[in-house]
């Protein structure tokens, strides 16, 4: 089976990286092997090895057991948490609109 592999802005490839050695480095602070870690996540050491590269082609609940392994488990709810510029888009298209009447306001004719 060949899986189609995620094709990424370098930008975006570094950021990922930078992710990847931020798990790497919390494994290492916990003083965890790799090997601990791949257990506790039920993952392959391989794919861990993957995630601590910053693989693209892992998927997003491989990294999340990760994460629960190392005891982070509650961070996946910081994604996206914080949307400037959602929050920004909607304020503009907030633009009052005038409303049609209620029916009980309508005139009688």
């Amino acid at each position: 089976m060949n899986k189609k592999r995620p094709v990424l802005l370098p930008k975006h490839e570094r950021m990922l990286r930078q992710v990847g050695e931020q798990f790497k480095l919390a494994r290492l602070r916990r003083k965890l092997s790799a090997e601990q870690i791949s257990q506790r996540a039920g993952i392959g050491i391989s794919t861990l090895w993957r995630i601590e590269k910053g693989d693209a082609g892992v998927s997003l609940g491989n990294y999340f057991l990760v994460m629960v392994a190392l005891g982070l488990g509650n961070d996946i709810l910081k994604l996206a948490s914080d949307d400037e510029l959602g929050r920004k888009l909607q304020d503009a298209g907030l633009l009052t609109k005038k409303r049609a009447p209620k029916r009980g306001d309508k005139l009688a004719g």
